[in-house]
């Protein structure tokens, strides 16, 4: 996925001969370390030429040794500053190029996808550009359906949760419901047990006439004992 290809852009416009001779002097000083891969080294060298003038080559390059340093979101500044300051096709095509690369490490495959896409419309004939932008569609496809089953995952983890706590609620009313039946009912079975005990039956109108006489003998009987017990004489006291 790495594509360290150099851009050859003369320096020009100088403010002075000193400091483009200076800035020239750090930029080969940093091809030097590049190519020995002492990529610190390098992005020392590319950062005083920087310091000195601002140049498509030196962002470029400079994009290079951070993205071997594996710190490619600071690479992709570089890059972009490339490609948007690039005076033609070739040099532009190949920061967009570099630009996917950087966005691939960072995983970041629909802007990895554009940039490639960028880089062949400065250059549709290359081939390597076109090999990176169908790997960095196919992992743009990867990514975005484990998103779509992370998703999915989560809302039957949610859906699940709800059926869960739907069954709780429903179990809970219908407990509440079994208790409020319980109490309605426990009136009803105390007045059955109170209907089930003997009620007092009611006397035929012969039936109370008989009892009406058997009272009557009684208050008789009672009279008469009254009526003995007055006509007995009680004995006179002794005379002394």
């Amino acid at each position: 996925m790495k594509k360290y290809i150099f851009s050859t852009i003369f320096l020009i416009g100088l403010s002075t001969w000193t400091q483009a001779q200076s800035a020239h002097s750090y930029l080969r000083s940093g091809d030097d370390q590049y190519t020995n891969q002492d990529f610190e080294s390098a992005e020392i060298d590319y950062r005083k030429a920087l310091e000195k003038e601002k140049s498509t080559k030196g962002s470029y390059n400079l994009g290079n040794t951070i993205y071997n340093q594996q710190r490619f979101e600071e690479a992709i500044r570089h890059y972009e500053a490339a490609a948007s300051a690039a005076k033609d096709k070739e040099t532009r095509s190949k920061a967009y190029h570099n630009l996917g690369n950087a966005y691939f490490g960072q995983q970041e495959f629909d802007k990895s996808v554009n940039a490639f896409k960028n880089a062949l419309r400065q250059n549709p004939k290359d081939v390597e550009t076109k090999y990176n932008l169908s790997k960095a569609q196919e992992q743009l496809r990867l990514q975005q359906q484990q998103q779509q089953q992370q998703q999915q995952q989560q809302q039957d983890d949610s859906d699940q949760q709800d059926d869960q706590e739907q069954q709780q609620q429903q179990q809970q009313d219908q407990q509440e419901q079994d208790e409020q039946q319980q109490q309605q009912q426990q009136p009803v079975e105390n007045q059955e047990d109170q209907e089930q005990q003997p009620q007092p039956k009611d006397l035929s109108k012969e039936e109370a006439q008989q009892l009406l006489d058997i009272m009557d003998e009684e208050e008789r009987k009672v009279q008469e004992k009254l009526k003995k017990g007055k006509g007995k004489k009680s004995k006179s006291s002794k005379d002394w």
